[in-house]
């Protein structure tokens, strides 16, 4: 599936939302534009509230694969997908990652 089918099942919820979004997440290493449409993913509000597992939701999930994926575009991607979350969620994603602020995390997924 092209990135844009992928996003749109993220979209419209059901059953393969998270498929979607960690299949975006294998991409965003290679490709810019998964890149990006990760970082316009968790904006949305139903990726904020859509749980994986505890305070683990897929814009965390997002945010976390951006973060991964170690290239200059993803990190930039992450760093402002992770300024676009309440301050709540920032500090609870931080306590997350064991990180003091969002450029010191360096996840592996």
């Amino acid at each position: 599936m092209a990135n844009e089918e992928l996003a749109d099942l993220a979209r419209r919820g059901g059953p393969y939302r998270g498929k979607a979004v960690f299949e975006l997440v294998d991409r965003a290493g290679t490709d810019d534009d998964a890149a990006a449409v990760l970082g316009d993913l968790s904006r949305l509000p139903v990726l904020r509230e859509d749980r994986a597992f505890h305070l683990v939701s897929l814009a965390w999930a997002a945010i976390v694969g951006l973060l991964a994926a170690e290239t200059p575009h993803s990190r930039r991607v992450a760093y402002g997908a992770f300024a676009d979350l309440p301050a709540a969620d920032q500090a609870n994603l931080l306590s997350y990652l064991k990180a003091e602020r969002i450029e010191d995390a360096h996840p592996r997924v």
